[in-house]
C-alpha cells in the first residue's frame, strides 16, 4: 500500500466539500502484470441520476527540500496511471493535485510550465488549511 501525502486528507476533504464522492482511497489500477496505486477515484453525479464525470487523482506535495525532484517524479507516476486507465475505463481522466502554497511560487516557473505543458497535467490546486478547491486546470 502506498504511502500517502501529508495534504492526502486535506485534498480528500476540500474534494468532498466540492460535491464528489470518494469511491477509491486509494485506487487500485489493475493492468495485465501491472498493479499500481492512485490516491482517490472519485465521483460526481447529478441526485441521483446517471454519473456525470469520473476522476482519478494523484495527490503531490511540493514541500520538500528538492521540489525540482518531486516534479521529476510526478510526470512518470501520472503517465502511468493515466495509461493504464485508458485501457479498462477510458472516460477517467486523471488530475494531478497539488497544494495552493506551492503552485503559487513553483508553478509559475517556466521549468514547471514546461514539464505541466509537455506531459498534459492536469492540476486541482487545493487551499490546504481551508480545505477546498482553488483551482482546476486541465
Amino acid at each position: 500500500m502506498p504511502r500517502k501525502d501529508q495534504i492526502h486528507d486535506a485534498v480528500k476533504n476540500a474534494l468532498i466539500k466540492d460535491g464528489w464522492i470518494i469511491t477509491d482511497d486509494p485506487y487500485r489500477i489493475e493492468y495485465e502484470e501491472a498493479d499500481v496505486y492512485a490516491d482517490l477515484r472519485i465521483e460526481k453525479g447529478r441526485d441521483g441520476e446517471e454519473l456525470l464525470r469520473v476522476l482519478v487523482i494523484e495527490i503531490k506535495e511540493f514541500t520538500s527540500v528538492s521540489p525540482m525532484h518531486r516534479l521529476e517524479q510526478a510526470p512518470g507516476q501520472y503517465q502511468v496511471y493515466r495509461s493504464y486507465p485508458r485501457q479498462i475505463a477510458p472516460d477517467e481522466q486523471l488530475y494531478l493535485a497539488v497544494d495552493k502554497v506551492s503552485y503559487e511560487p513553483l508553478f509559475s516557473r517556466k521549468s514547471f510550465q514546461r514539464i505541466v505543458a509537455d506531459y498534459h497535467l492536469a492540476l486541482i490546486v487545493v487551499d490546504v488549511p481551508n480545505e477546498e478547491i482553488s483551482q482546476w486546470i486541465d
